[in-house]
């Protein structure tokens, strides 16, 4: 289903149909582009929903200002953590636990008819880290209502997720701080 309108000689077809749209890639930005679509969409009073599959325990930006986009914007982190880095001193079964419930209440979010858009933030690095399966990530994806545009982050997407996404996009390291030292930022990294 589409809309067609015109501006100025310029024709312009939005679709009606929700995309599957797939962050990925070793470099940095995967996150912020998602919620860059949230902040988007809000200004059209569209209604997103974004579950956090890794970053739960840690306090990080999107955080506080995920607040901020209320009632638009609903935020659910639900991770324990980065599995396996720094400090993290809980088992992998806890992680995995933890990330089928996301798994859970994820597919509940789609299904519900209440969201425009659903963010599954870090979604391919859980399947990376055998956390869930690619199994469970391709019937969120087959299972989404035709209207909801879904939006998967995350280094590591697997071939499949990327046959089945409609926009892909892979981030590229080129150049990052930490390679001269510098440590993640407020504000830019967290």
């Amino acid at each position: 289903m589409t809309n067609v309108f015109t501006d100025k000689n310029l024709l312009i077809i939005m679709s009606k149909n929700g995309l599957t749209i797939v962050y990925t890639g070793k470099g940095k930005g995967k996150t912020t582009a998602a919620l860059g679509i949230a902040l988007r969409a809000t200004g059209y009073k569209k209604k997103i929903g974004m579950i956090q599959f890794i970053k739960g325990s840690w306090h990080y930006g999107e955080m506080e200002s995920s607040k901020r986009l209320e009632p638009e914007f609903e935020m659910v982190a639900i991770g324990k953590g980065f599995v396996g880095i720094i400090d993290d001193k809980n088992p992998k079964e806890d992680h995995q636990k933890i990330a089928k419930e996301a798994i859970k209440i994820s597919n509940e979010k789609i299904q519900s008819g209440k969201y425009d858009i659903i963010i599954l933030d870090e979604v391919n690095y859980a399947v990376n880290l055998n956390l869930i399966s690619l199994t469970d990530v391709l019937d969120l994806i087959k299972s989404k209502p035709q209207n909801v545009d879904l939006v998967l982050t995350g280094n590591y997407a697997k071939e499949e997720v990327i046959e089945a996404a409609d926009l892909v996009t892979e981030m590229k390291e080129i150049k990052h701080p930490f390679q001269k030292g510098i440590k993640a930022k407020e504000g830019i990294d967290f």
